[in-house]
């Protein structure tokens, strides 16, 4: 029963993914005062469907040069890695109880740099490398301030499982005491998800698609998928940690749902940062930051107990 219900769980989020396509087009539509798809089924609720089937179709090409078999396996090791972070959705009767859970997120999230790193030399083009040098020093580099704010939070719970962000949010949620530390978090899920405005592996002037450049047909929709199922994730991470984890109510998946138009509403609205202006940011900003939070936090734990 297990592995049933985290299969089903997977092919909700899938089609979750598939929904995310078609939400975004189609907020980016309105933001730039136009339709967005409206052709396909009812008002253009099948678009994401036929974009898979016309990926899945195409042919699938090879830079001769490649490293092959690396430049194969890559799109799946990503993949996989998103599919494994989804174990940690907290059913209230879970399927796999993580009394670390924290910790296997911060374990995934920072293999996923090895699956860019790999596609993007293994592609043997010039700018997919680029693309992907750039993507690793950026997820590198926001993973550090990530896992401090949140430690910050995890001082409140006493642990690392996720359930218990529900028990100890049950009066007042987290966001209303850390609310700086929030948008810090909110700003390093974008640059950790390579989004927009902080979307420097793919900058269309200089790197073409970056260092997904050079994949076509399934890799490509692999690399995608990855990228929106951790963009959901994240979204829900934040839920969890912040928004009070009433994991009851109907009121978490708006909640849910409204992160992740946060997402695409950044894209539409924000111009692309300039790069060292991103690295200035974490390491300047929301590393002192959330350093001084975790020592304001654990020094007032400490007086009450």
């Amino acid at each position: 029963m297990f592995i049933v219900s985290y299969l089903i769980m997977i092919v909700m989020v899938l089609i979750a993914v598939a929904f995310t396509t078609l939400l975004e087009r189609k907020v980016l539509g309105y933001v730039q005062l136009r339709k967005g798809p409206n052709k396909v089924g009812l008002m253009g609720i099948l678009q994401p469907f036929s974009d898979g089937l016309k990926l899945f179709f195409k042919e699938q090409t090879f830079p001769c040069l490649s490293n092959f078999m690396i430049y194969y396996i890559s799109p799946v090791f990503l993949l996989t890695l998103s599919f494994s972070l989804w174990v940690l959705f907290p059913f209230l009767i879970n399927v796999y109880n993580f009394n670390f859970g924290a910790l296997f997120f911060l374990c995934c999230t920072g293999m996923g740099v090895y699956g860019v790193m790999l596609s993007g030399w293994s592609s043997n083009s010039n700018y997919a490398l680029l693309g992907g040098l750039r993507s690793v020093a950026q997820t590198i580099s926001y993973e550090v301030s990530m896992a401090l704010i949140l430690v910050c939070m995890l001082i409140f719970i006493y642990g690392f499982n996720l359930l218990d962000f529900m028990i100890y949010q049950s009066y007042v949620w987290f966001i209303f005491f850390s609310f700086p530390l929030f948008f810090c978090w909110l700003a390093s899920c974008l640059a950790e998800t390579n989004r927009s405005p902080f979307d420097f592996a793919e900058g269309e002037s200089e790197l073409v698609s970056g260092f997904n450049v050079e994949y076509s047909s399934g890799g490509f929709a692999f690399i995608f998928l990855a990228e929106y199922m951790n963009i959901i994730f994240m979204s829900l991470l934040s839920c969890i940690i912040f928004l009070g984890c009433d994991l009851y109510s109907i009121k978490f998946f708006i909640k849910w749902a409204f992160i992740v138009f946060m997402f695409i509403w950044a894209r539409g609205t924000l111009p692309r940062y300039r790069y060292d202006k991103l690295m200035y940011l974490t390491w300047k900003i929301f590393l002192p930051l959330s350093l001084n939070y975790l020592l304001f936090f654990s020094g007032i734990l400490i007086w009450f107990l």
